[in-house]
């Protein structure tokens, strides 16, 4: 069982490195093929794309580290492991996007205060469709490989290149506007809207920028799991009752893609240490199983009853709550 684990564990190690190896690739081809593209027909909203892809690409970089160093075991130094630093790993990407975006913000004001001409405006159109469709495809992928492993860092990365979609698209209606406008009313000026395009790119990065802040932080401050993760946890603790007659203290936190839950539970006083030992393994063992990589504590405790009645004994399930858990548990699995 421990040796399937292991290698199950080293599979999604090294399917969360390939996939955010991916990224970096792909960001700096993009950010090369921007830059050159934006300087070469003076537009500040592909450069503005640039910059962003700039910051996808450093973005890449720190979820492709993250991903390798949450990927090593606990050690001496590191008792619960490293997945936490894939937490914060998604905090300093979002504070990199609240950067990338005032500087976007402070060029695009100035160039709309003082536009200036596109040159050839469809060299702009094509690389942003180009950009759209690389991003479509390796935010699909990280997406993907972020919820089938649980990976904080690369959701973050995924969500960065989504929002890169997003403002591609902008520039590249931007561009298309002035192109096309260019050509139907040659006497017409709309260098402003590149600028313009450039400050709702902007806008969009900082929402970006907030929620992934949010999603990234959460984890560093402890916050518990998900009410339908706890109560599937109770369930699966209930469903051994009556040899479990009761629990308490249940407690949840998360680093990354790693679980910690801990709780007590209440047994006959009379059943033996090695009794006891395989119950708390049998219960850690269904909830790894749902949860796969969970640190699962259990502290065993007494039920002091003279008699196993539920009207008698306080620390009992009685049969009303163990449905009341797994119906609640069926409930919020379903929806």
């Amino acid at each position: 069982m421990r040796q399937k684990m292991e290698s199950s564990a080293a599979n999604i190690n090294k399917r969360k490195s390939e996939v955010a190896l991916l990224s970096v690739i792909s960001n700096t081809a993009l950010v090369i093929l921007k830059i050159t593209t934006g300087l070469m027909i003076g537009s500040v909203s592909v450069i503005s794309e640039a910059v962003h892809s700039g910051v996808d690409l450093l973005a890449a970089l720190i979820a492709f580290l993250a991903v390798k160093v949450a990927g090593k075991p606990a050690d001496e130094n590191h008792h619960f492991g490293h997945n936490k630093v894939e937490n914060i790993s998604g905090v300093v990407e979002a504070l990199l996007i609240f950067l990338a975006a005032g500087w976007i913000l402070f060029e695009a004001y100035k160039r709309l205060m003082d536009p200036e001409q596109i040159d050839s405006p469809g060299w702009g159109v094509a690389v942003m469709l180009i950009s759209s469709g690389a991003n479509i495809f390796v935010s699909q992928r990280l997406f993907c490989v972020g919820k089938e492993t649980d990976s904080v860092a690369l959701q973050a990365d995924a969500w960065h290149l989504r929002t890169d979609i997003y403002t591609s698209s902008g520039v590249m209606a931007g561009l298309a506007i002035i192109w096309i406008g260019e050509l139907l009313f040659p006497r017409a000026d709309l260098h402003w809207v590149d600028p313009l395009v450039a400050i709702g790119v902007a806008l969009l990065i900082l929402k970006a920028a907030w929620r992934l802040t949010m999603e990234s932080a959460k984890d560093l401050m402890d916050v518990s799991l998900p009410e339908d993760e706890e109560e599937c946890i109770r369930k699966y603790i209930t469903v051994f009752a009556p040899t479990v007659r009761g629990f308490h203290r249940l407690r949840t936190r998360k680093a990354g893609s790693s679980r910690f839950v801990e709780f007590h539970v209440r047994v006959d006083p009379t059943m033996s240490v090695d009794e006891s030992h395989r119950i708390s393994d049998m219960i850690a063992d269904a909830i790894k199983l749902q949860y796969p990589g969970t640190t699962v504590t259990v502290h065993i405790e007494p039920c002091n009853c003279a008699l196993a009645h539920e009207d008698t004994c306080g620390c009992l399930l009685s049969q009303d709550e163990r449905k009341a858990v797994l119906k609640k548990a069926s409930n919020l699995s379903s929806e």
